[in-house]
């Protein structure tokens, strides 16, 4: 039996339905999948439950982490901490999936290697055509840098704390993986016989121009650079600081009942006093932080102050207050529950975290 790991948030139903659908038409049946909804909105975790009670192998994790980062990494973590299987298959929800996966899965399995598996992309209108999987006209195949889907040996993955929660957001996480069992000495190979799987066209941009999710624009750059560190410094063990694949349904109940609100303002150093006076200290409260602009940012009195060289205030922009806070959360915070929005059109942002 092979447990298959998907992840899923606020992706349209049909692209999940063609990808479930493709598991079901398995010629092997020897595999399971948990699926990790990591924080849909309601209306798609309602169609996603609707979807899945038509495929009985389909296990569902929910996770109410909507107004969080989105990290991958700790999706995965989540259902790898809980799986029995022997070995597990980190996919994707907008796969088509070869009629002879599994049982070419099962083979592979037997290697003492870890294989992860060539993908053809499908173009927007082949994707929105119906056919058997080997009569669909591929644009073009990843290539070996492209390091997902990936099967594993769980206990292997396991043995070096699964998949780093550092990286939040798009990028790195797979490749990571790879790179650190390699630094432990075990081999990888790129699977390239067949094409077993066809990747759905999807738009890549899910971001709205008024969504207040949590997003930080650099975290690519960033997860470029921890990348960069783990090849030179031949890290191995992720996860060395906090508890992996944590997930505690009662704590993010608890983030409806207030202890204690805090309100700031972007002036230079009420961030920092704020972090290092009550983030890292108070325990086993919720709090709550609202940021707005002040009264004098960018008045004329406090630039002609700075243009004769008079004391001023000097204050911080929003977008430096965001990065900051979720560069705090990801670094100090990862595992608690919390929830966070920064609205541009407002310049306000609101955090909600249990400590």
């Amino acid at each position: 039996m092979i447990t298959i790991i998907l992840t899923y948030r606020n992706r349209k139903l049909n692209t999940v339905k063609n990808c479930l659908e493709s598991l079901a038409n398995q010629l092997n049946s020897e595999f399971e999948v948990v699926l990790v909804d990591y924080g849909s909105a309601s209306k798609y975790e309602s169609e996603l439950i609707n979807v899945l009670n038509y495929y009985s192998f389909v296990t569902l994790m929910r996770c109410e982490t909507g107004l969080q980062l989105w990290c991958k990494s700790r999706a995965i973590n989540i259902a790898l901490k809980r799986i029995k299987t022997p070995y597990c298959f980190v996919g994707d929800i907008d796969m088509l999936y070869h009629p002879e996966f599994i049982t070419i899965l099962h083979k592979e399995a037997n290697h003492k290697t870890t294989t992860y598996f060539q993908v053809g992309f499908l173009s927007e209108t082949e994707t929105k055509t119906n056919k058997a999987f080997l009569d669909y006209e591929i644009a073009f195949k990843s290539q070996k840098e492209a390091t997902g889907m990936t099967l594993y040996n769980t206990s292997l993955l396991k043995s070096i704390n699964g998949y780093d929660e550092f990286f939040n957001g798009w990028g790195s996480e797979d490749t990571d993986v790879h790179i650190r069992l390699q630094n432990a000495g075990h081999h990888v190979e790129f699977y390239t016989e067949r094409v077993l799987m066809l990747h759905q066209w999807h738009p890549k941009n899910y971001r709205t121009k008024n969504d207040v999710t949590p997003f930080h624009s650099s975290l690519e750059q960033i997860n470029a650079a921890y990348l960069d560190l783990v090849i030179s410094t031949k890290k191995v063990i992720a996860n060395t600081e906090y508890n992996w694949g944590v997930y505690n349904q009662d704590d993010y109940q608890k983030l409806n009942t207030i202890e204690r609100n805090y309100t700031l303002t972007n002036k230079t150093g009420q961030l920092s006093a704020f972090i290092n006076c009550v983030l890292l200290v108070e325990k086993d409260k919720v709090v709550t932080l609202s940021i707005a602009t002040h009264n004098a940012y960018k008045s004329t009195k406090q630039k002609a102050k700075a243009l004769l060289g008079k004391k001023s205030m000097t204050f911080d922009s929003m977008q430096v207050l965001n990065d900051t806070i979720l560069e705090c959360i990801i670094s100090k915070f990862r595992n608690q529950a919390y929830r966070y929005q920064f609205n541009r059109d407002t310049n306000t942002i609101a955090l909600t975290i249990k400590l």
